[in-house]
């Protein structure tokens, strides 16, 4: 599958995943989860979902708790797009904000300096 096609739908994924999340689950845990990106595999088997949360809870329990929701999340997403095999989710976290925050407080340091 071309590499555009495949974006557009990692893109349309993303989107669905984040209302899905927002709108369909039950689990204020869910409610919790900002959807940062996703990156799907060329034969389009397999979603990667970046994201983020607010919530306390380590990242080994977030996607601990996203990979127990991914069937759920699937179903209705299949419902949503338009392909003939839904793609597995895998929920992994995203630490590029955590990364930025911390580049940025570290140049804060020196500025002051």
């Amino acid at each position: 599958m071309s590499s555009v096609k495949v974006k557009k739908i990692a893109s349309q994924i993303s989107k669905e995943v984040s209302d899905i999340l927002i709108n369909e689950a039950s689990d204020s845990l869910l409610k919790t989860i900002t959807v940062t990106g996703c990156e799907v595999s060329k034969d389009v088997s397999v979603a990667k979902i970046y994201f983020t949360s607010i919530s306390t809870l380590t990242i080994n329990e977030l996607e601990s708790e996203l990979a127990e929701a991914s069937g759920y999340i699937r179903t209705i997403l299949a419902d949503r797009i338009d392909l003939r095999h839904t793609p597995t989710l895998a929920f992994k976290y995203d630490k590029s904000i955590e990364y930025g925050n911390k580049i940025e407080s570290i140049i804060k340091g020196l500025n002051q300096k």
